[in-house]
């Protein structure tokens, strides 16, 4: 009769379902099952926000910086054998040159420091989201010789400018003329401002690169090579097998720039998960608990049933399987709602900021709430959580295994 492990399961079963005499142990149950269903829950929603932020830092951070950097000591001429050097390695999908300038911008008693890269409007849009994220004219606007330039929206409103205002760019390289050792300076129309939405907006501008050579006084120069990447990780590789077919360069990848800042968004999405998995480690103890109440409850029973010739293992097996069904039970419903949660929550937040009429996210990089739903997180958050549930069950089931028939019927 007790040979098979279907009636563990009916037995098990039959005890989830029973109307117990102690119905504090089944409020503990119904309670394991609603901790651990926000648990894994809450758990899948935050790791789906943090995805969407740091998906958002890598399309936009990454998307307006180099993946990869290759530079001379001084400035070039012959860009293009190197660019299509660097094209036939297999991650490099893009290349364009740059002119790097270190200046002052200034405009009606306002000053702000800023970088301004001289660049091929063209092959820029290759490497670049920049143009993008621009309001009117865009990159197209930079015509070589006419001095125009494309600022971030923070950089322009900080100097107070707006499209067809002009900036003072100063360039801290002393010439010498008949009045003595003068700044080199010159006057640019800003063409277009671009937002991307981070901090870049603060401190890049954009002008062509034949008037960056120009100002620079090397005319017709560059400075070096930026490259985009098919796999942005792969940067620091590439940026190695590049220098050593061209070893009169030096290379760099993003990692030396913003590598601290994915690095601390990586430990801190880590940290946070370990955080909230506790909530679903109380779920899990309190399946433990219950089963330890509902063994010392189920004494008479499991006796009777070890008289009847159930062996250890399958009295194991039978609270096994409850704690087993509660912990599937919550793992399920909590990635259900935690993957419908991970879908809406942004249009919820959006709905939530339309009836406060505020802005909640006016003070960051976004406005809005991210969300990026990875399956593999929701795979392995309910599967863990499951296999913690059955771990924690196993205790209390082999307590039961062990009761003595004789002691636990002697007073019955």
């Amino acid at each position: 009769m007790f040979g098979s492990f279907t009636v563990s399961l009916f037995i098990g079963r039959r005890y989830l379902r029973a109307k117990r005499q102690n119905h504090f142990i089944s409020f503990i149950s119904l309670m394991s099952i609603v901790g651990m269903t926000l648990g894994v829950a809450v758990l899948i929603l935050v790791m789906s926000v943090m995805n969407g932020a740091d998906r958002e830092l890598q399309s936009r951070i990454l998307g307006t910086v180099s993946h990869v950097v290759l530079k001379d000591d001084r400035p070039f001429k012959d860009w293009q054998s190197i660019r299509e050097i660097a094209l036939q390695n297999p991650e490099v999908i893009a290349g364009a040159p740059f002119f790097e300038l270190q200046t002052m911008l200034s405009a009606s008693g306002d000053v702000a420091p800023a970088v301004i890269y001289g660049i091929d409007p063209v092959l820029e849009k290759t490497v670049s989201i920049v143009g993008d994220y621009t309001q009117g004219r865009g990159l197209e606007g930079l015509k070589p010789g006419e001095y125009g330039v494309v600022l971030g929206s923070r950089l322009a409103a900080q100097l107070g400018v707006f499209p067809g205002e002009y900036v003072t760019v100063i360039v801290p390289q002393a010439s010498v003329t008949l009045a003595g050792v003068m700044p080199r300076f010159k006057r640019f129309k800003v063409v277009d401002t671009y937002e991307v939405g981070a901090e870049l907006d603060g401190l890049f501008g954009f002008i062509h690169i034949a008037d960056a050579g120009t100002l620079n006084r090397t005319p017709g120069l560059v400075q070096g090579v930026r490259l985009k990447l098919k796999d942005l990780f792969q940067s620091r590789q590439v940026a190695q097998e590049l220098v050593n077919l061209m070893p009169q360069l030096s290379g760099y990848d993003w990692t030396f720039t913003h590598g601290t800042l994915f690095q601390a968004i990586k430990m801190e999405k880590a940290m946070m998960a370990l955080l909230l998995f506790l909530i679903v480690a109380v779920a899990i103890f309190n399946i433990l608990s219950s089963l330890v109440m509902l063994v010392t409850e189920k004494k008479s029973d499991i006796a009777i049933l070890m008289t009847m010739g159930a062996r250890p293992a399958q009295i194991r097996r039978i609270f096994m399987v409850q704690g087993s069904c509660i912990g599937l039970f919550g793992a399920l419903l909590g990635g259900a709602l935690g993957v419908l949660a991970a879908l809406n929550v942004s249009d919820f937040i959006k709905w939530v900021e339309k009836v406060l009429d505020k802005d909640l996210f006016d003070a960051y990089f976004i406005d809005y709430l991210p969300s990026y739903l990875v399956w593999s997180d929701v795979f392995w958050v309910c599967g863990l959580s499951f296999l913690l549930s059955v771990l924690a069950t196993w205790y209390p089931a082999s307590r039961a295994a062990n009761i003595d028939p004789v002691e636990a019927l002697r007073y019955e």
